[in-house]
């Protein structure tokens, strides 16, 4: 075996040579140029001899082998997940947005949500909104309202209680008020 094919002169004009026939063999297997460019590259890679292997006698026909295994590799990898190169089109994505059922639902539940919070006692629904909406803390609550944190966090805790019990009630039973939850709370 001659040495000549390792250098990497020689490896030069072979890719010179047979760069763009052999894109082109690749492009009509594969039906896709940019696919056959990748494929190409592969299978140059595979070809140029590493240090210490003897180099091929015919890199050519070694060359054009290897690309077309490659090619073959991957057209059934292309069958078995038959993902498309193509553009992307809205149209056939799915929407991001939520559909009308789930519009809906949502609008019932922040509506029973509203109703609950509106039947709170009113310590327990200032303290929550201030919490919940405004996002102020414990502290920052109790010197809005001029009361202790101790006072803001049983309030809070109490609001929560309360709204965990009417909405689970209105899951169970709809058609019933949650008007009385809220008052028996407010007894003790």
């Amino acid at each position: 075996m001659s040495e000549e094919h390792s250098n990497p002169r020689d490896f030069a004009s072979l890719y010179r040579a047979t760069i763009a026939p052999l894109r082109r063999y690749l492009a009509r297997f594969l039906g896709d140029p940019t696919e056959a460019q990748d494929v190409a590259h592969d299978a140059y890679l595979r070809v140029f001899p590493a240090d210490g292997k003897p180099p091929a006698r015919k890199p050519e026909a070694l060359l054009y082998t290897t690309a077309r295994r490659l090619a073959i590799n991957r057209l059934k990898r292309r069958s078995i997940a038959p993902f498309t190169r193509q553009a992307f089109e809205p149209e056939t994505a799915a929407s991001p947005a939520p559909g009308v059922v789930q519009q809906v639902m949502a609008r019932q539940e922040l509506q029973q949500l509203q109703q609950a919070i509106g039947q709170l006692p009113a310590g327990c629904r200032n303290v929550l909104l201030l919490r919940k909406v405004e996002l102020l803390s414990h502290q920052e609550i109790a010197d809005r309202l001029g009361i202790a944190i101790s006072t803001v966090e049983k309030q809070h805790a109490r609001a929560l209680r309360l709204l965990r019990s009417m909405l689970a009630t209105e899951l169970d039973h709809p058609a019933v008020s949650v008007a009385p939850l809220a008052e028996q709370e407010a007894r003790p």
